[in-house]
Formats: structure tokens, sequence, C-alpha cells
């Protein structure tokens, strides 16, 4: 596998591999490399992502004198070394596994420590396991887009006392609806799912294209609010890319959404030449290397080794970033709460970027770098 090409990339990133981190052969972008010496700032992508995602921001970090490092995580990409069968070996798409590929980067690259890691939607989750486990490694933690809200905790009190009754099952309670209704991080965990967006009857291109276009600020309906509980009437109010009709697909979910060639003519923050980067990997690749991210949580795969850290909290000093226009940050009711009052006992501050749904460092490049900076520079 070759590394992306410089014309696809902003002048001063530059892509390359390197073998054997922690059994992967890991694609990534930097900038910033000219310099030996400078901070190191890790950067995290998400799903359907790319280390592509953060080319708007790898230059700004440049410039302020930081040595940003963007990798193709496990799964994605062109990282090799990952099983891309829906029936092989899950334990390596495990939450600790990725903070050690994380952790094998920066080393490989030199660094002993990330002056931040900062992850955006499913990259948040590793970067807050990074900076929970490891803060004599990660200094700083930046989550955008997706809220933490702690490790999974231990049964407490439980000796002599009668189990727990049974919970509420959302699942069943959602397709039980008059407009049936499932969540889509269980069906991104079904066997069909990679087939259904890889061999989606619009192309790759396409369904990518509505995907972004879906979950944007672009998308005029995404206007996302707290949600009063955790139950299925109230995770109906969540637009279909998130809590899917009982019937769809993703690729047919967001053909229904699918912009006009005018909305696509006018995109400014994700061109067709910078679409075709994600939909020339995707095509070669598929879904399944990101999709087996979301079957180890909806199984609990992550959770008896996470429930180690039982009641610790992330006490580097953090801050979030997000759209206003993202419903991610309100899909888990109650989760950025108690994510600034609990979960970190460092983040002062929490960013809500105008005109930026879930994609905010691609739909306002300019706002994340000035946040992102002046965090970064603070004590």
């Amino acid at each position: 596998m070759q590394p992306l090409p410089s014309s696809v990339l902003p002048d001063g990133v530059r892509a390359r591999i390197l073998p054997g981190i922690n059994g992967l052969d890991i694609h990534l972008l930097e900038a910033g490399y000219e310099t030996p010496g400078r901070p190191a700032v890790l950067l995290l992508h998400g799903f359907p992502e790319l280390a592509y995602s953060w080319r708007k921001v790898m230059p700004a970090l440049a410039a302020a004198g930081y040595h940003a490092i963007a990798p193709d995580q496990r799964g994605y990409g062109r990282t090799t070394g990952w099983d891309a069968d829906y029936d092989g070996d899950l334990s390596g798409f495990r939450f600790m596994n990725l903070v050690r590929d994380a952790i094998g980067v920066l080393f490989a690259l030199g660094h002993r420590t990330a002056e931040s890691v900062v992850g955006h939607d499913f990259g948040a989750s590793v970067a807050a396991c990074a900076a929970l486990i490891r803060p004599d490694i990660f200094k700083r933690m930046v989550l955008m887009s997706a809220p933490f809200g702690g490790p999974p905790s231990v049964p407490f009190d439980t000796a002599g006392k009668p189990a727990a009754a049974k919970g509420y099952d959302i699942h069943a309670a959602m397709a039980a609806l008059p407009r049936p209704r499932k969540h889509y991080q269980w069906y991104y965990s079904t066997r069909p799912a990679n087939e259904n967006m890889w061999k989606a009857k619009q192309g790759v291109h396409d369904f990518l294209r509505a995907y972004y276009h879906h979950k944007s600020a672009d998308w005029k309906a995404n206007k996302p609010f707290e949600l009063a509980g955790r139950t299925a009437e109230e995770f109906a109010k969540m637009p279909t890319y998130y809590i899917m009709d009982l019937a769809d697909g993703m690729a047919e979910t967001v053909a229904k959404e699918m912009p006009s060639a005018a909305e696509i003519a006018a995109n400014t923050w994700l061109t067709e030449r910078e679409l075709k980067v994600y939909s020339e990997e995707y095509e070669r690749n598929g879904f399944q290397g990101g999709l087996n991210w979301y079957r180890v949580r909806t199984t609990g795969r992550a959770n008896g080794e996470l429930e180690v850290f039982s009641g610790r909290t992330v006490d580097v000093p953090s801050t979030f970033i997000s759209g206003r226009s993202d419903w991610g940050i309100y899909q888990t009711p109650g989760a950025i709460d108690h994510m600034q009052k609990t979960a970190c006992t460092r983040m002062k501050e929490i960013h809500l970027i105008e005109g930026a749904g879930h994609w905010v460092q691609q739909e306002q490049p300019d706002e994340v770098n000035r946040l992102l900076l002046g965090f970064l520079k603070s004590s």
C-alpha cells in the first residue's frame, strides 16, 4: 500500500506509512515534521472518516509550532494488518488496543508525550481512554462531537441483595413504536451493514455525499436539543441517521436526504474532489473495519478491561468542541453534563460552533483552529 499522493494534500502535509506498529502498518498524515523537537498533537478521526478529515487543522497546528500527527486508525484507509472478515477476531478493535495503537504511533515518531490528544466522533472514545489511562503521555485532551461519560462501572454493594431486575429493553420498545425504529449503532453491528453501504445502489461516492450532508449544518432540520430521557419515544425524536426506520439500511436512510446538484456545487467544506479521497478509500476497503468498533461497543467486549478504571476521572486539562447543529452531543441523554461535571475534572469550557453540524473540523475549520490553539496555549 502506498501513502496518499501529495496532490490531494494541503501544502506542508505529507503522508507516510509506519510499519510494525502493534501488528499494523499505519498510514498517517503529518505536518510540522521538518523541525525536530516540536511538541506532538495526535489527531484521531471517527466514522466514516480518515486521517484526511484533519487536513484543515494540521497546517494551523504546524504554523503554531506543533508536530501534527493524524493516523488512519485500525480498520480504516491505508492502514493494513487488520481483519476485515465479519467472522474474524474482534479483539484487535478493543479500546485498550486502539490506545496501544496511538501510543505506538507517538513512540515510533520519537515522542514520549503528546501535548494533546484530539478525538472526533468515535476517535473521541479513544482519546478519552488515552487521557484516562495514560495522563503521563497525553498531557491534554480535546473531544469533538462525542461526549465522554467515564469508564463503565463495577456493580457496587450487591452482596446479599436481590439481583437487579431486568432493565428496560429500548430496542424492543423502538421496534414497537407506531413508526418502528432502530438504533444505528446496533444496526452497524449487524452482518448486512457493511454490504448495504459498500454496495449501495447509489454508489459509495453518493452514499457518502448524502451521509455527510445529512449530519451537517447544511441539512437545516438538524436542530438538536436535550432529550428528556432514555426512552423509545424520546430517541425517536432524533433524525433517522441515528434512530433509523426499522426496515431501512443506512444507504436507504441517507438516500432520502441526498443534496441537489446545486447544493453539492455550493459546498465549500467538502468539495467533490475532497469527497473523492474518501470514496476511493471506502470503495477499496468497504466499511467493516470501522463497523467493528461499533460491534465491540454494542457487544460489551470492551467493558471488562475498562471496568478496571471504574470511578477514575480524566484529570488532564480538557475541552469539548462541537457544532451547534450536531445531534451527537445529545444522543446519550445527560452525557454532556456528566462529562463536564463528573467524568472530566478539568474541563472548563464546552464550545458549540454556529454553522457546523457533526463534521465540525471540516465545516468550520477556522473557528476550530482558533479554539484548539487557544486551548493548547492556555495554562
